[in-house]
């Protein structure tokens, strides 16, 4: 059994001695602090908002119908819940390591080099999904590039933006981020307006309140379709804790983590409730239009707006390079927080002149590259696993930030008791009741073979086994290391 962690103080860390006169942020040595405020205000709404939404939010509303809400509104609630845990310990100790630092010190480093080898494959695949998905949209502007042309493009310019500082990458998902705040803003007044009948133009015979019950009533499939929901929806909130990694590299990481935080339940209330609200109001949920055209283009449509599909296209493009530019970055500080924990190689801790942890980033994107690969040679096959198997990292890393906080806190208490500015509500029965609904929607997903629940668990079990047993034998082998682990002793 290892000895118990003490905490550090964020900032107390030494500089790294080859970047004289910067300002490392908690301070990771090496990082600089090139976030600025309204970088990271911007990083933590645009997190929630990603493609999924406005792409796979069809698919549940045809399985759940108006009820699809209730399965937002639950997995939303968990997502708040699990941010409190998360925002609570990144408030006291923020990180580039994030959750991964946190169960390292809470759990032990097999916890940490686990999930944090999970959370960088997820990301790494998910850079190769998020490409095909832009480079098939530009092809479709533009088709005298061939789509994997397209692909090369976006991931060569995303990771240029990524490798000059991480002042670049909070410009580029400053305006990406905007642009999709902007844009679902709008569509929920306006189309509020259409639901309320205050929007001329709009047939009230179609649009209204009545959509929610007229059509075989608020749940048509029954009340478990919600669960079924809640397996399609669950996925489209990955990225909601990107904030509190980034806020490792801000001016004021305690405040922006606080602050990211304290905003999750407006964030989410707004941009998911508020526009699939309007979705289901707009139009009947079996409306043919919802799954051949998608929710958002039809409920465009339905508002006689022109050219619906190709503005909707322009959104789900911004959203996929939102998603891209964040992926590259989070998958690389991840990499750079395994490095200077010694459960990746050393060179990943390395950084630049500029705080750029150029090699995190460029073998992350080597890996996005030949996921790229196998999505153009082996779709059904290599890539298809590689999907699968990563598919439900998010629940594996909301449960390890449950266990994390349990424990953290006690040793928050007990060491630095005033770093508790942000704390989790009813602790320890909100905490304990979170981790109990992520293990029944992983069980229940075991037994959904419609939706391909049950391979997505078996593989992501699959390969959290293979990294467990690897991050086991390392830790036998060589023993818990002495030195400076993220800066907290060994004990």
């Amino acid at each position: 059994m290892t000895s118990q962690p003490t905490l550090k103080t964020a900032g107390s860390g030494p500089g790294d001695p080859g970047e004289s006169g910067s300002s490392p942020s908690d301070h990771d040595s090496g990082l600089q602090a090139g976030l600025k405020n309204r970088h990271l205000s911007m990083i933590a709404i645009g997190g929630v908002i990603g493609a999924g939404l406005f792409v796979g939010s069809s698919s549940g509303i045809a399985t759940a119908g108006p009820g699809i809400l209730l399965s937002y509104a639950l997995v939303g609630t968990l997502v708040v819940l699990v941010m409190r845990m998360l925002g609570e310990m990144s408030a006291a100790n923020p990180t580039s390591g994030s959750f991964s630092a946190h169960a390292d010190r809470a759990l032990g480093p097999w916890a940490g080099f686990t999930i944090g080898w999970l959370y960088w494959f997820f990301w790494v695949v998910v850079l190769a999904v998020e490409a095909t998905a832009g480079a098939a949209i530009l092809e479709g502007w533009i088709p005298a590039v061939p789509q994997w042309g397209w692909a090369l493009i976006v991931m060569v310019v995303l990771t240029a933006t990524n490798l000059v500082s991480v002042g670049s990458y909070g410009e580029f998902e400053f305006w990406f981020a905007g642009i999709k705040v902007v844009a679902i803003a709008a569509f929920i007044v306006v189309g509020g307006l259409a639901v309320f009948g205050v929007l001329p133009g709009v047939d009230s015979d179609q649009a209204g309140l009545a959509n929610l019950t007229d059509h075989g009533g608020f749940l048509p499939n029954g009340a478990g379709a919600i669960l079924t929901g809640i397996l399609l929806v669950v996925f489209s909130f990955m990225g909601s804790e990107i904030a509190t990694l980034a806020a490792g590299e801000s001016e004021d990481p305690q405040r922006a983590v606080t602050k990211a935080t304290n905003s999750i339940i407006w964030r989410i209330g707004v941009f998911y409730l508020g526009s699939i609200f309007v979705v289901v109001c707009l139009l009947p949920w079996d409306s043919e239009s919802i799954t051949e055209d998608g929710s958002y283009v039809a409920a465009l449509d339905s508002l006689g707006i022109a050219h619906a599909g190709q503005i909707m296209n322009f959104i789900v493009l911004t959203s996929v390079l939102s998603c891209l530019n964040s992926g590259l970055y989070t998958a690389s500080r991840m990499a750079f927080s395994l490095g200077r924990r010694g459960d990746a190689p050393k060179a990943f801790a390395r950084t630049t002149s500029r705080g750029v942890p150029r090699t995190a980033i460029l073998v992350s994107v080597v890996f996005g590259f030949v996921a790229v690969f196998f999505n153009y040679k082996f779709p059904d096959s290599v890539f298809l696993f590689l999907v699968n198997s990563s598919g439900a990292v998010a629940l594996f890393v909301w449960l390890v930030i449950c266990f994390s906080q349990l424990r953290m806190r006690k040793i928050i208490e007990a060491e630095a008791p005033e770093k508790l500015v942000v704390r989790m509500w009813l602790y320890p029965y909100l905490t304990w009741a979170s981790a109990a609904l992520i293990m029944f929607v992983l069980g229940y997903m075991l037994t959904d073979t419609e939706h391909d629940g049950r391979t997505t668990v078996l593989l992501s079990l699959l390969v959290a086994a293979i990294v467990l047993v690897i991050a086991l034998v390392k830790q036998r082998t060589a023993g818990r290391r002495t030195e400076d682990r993220d800066g907290i002793p060994a004990g």
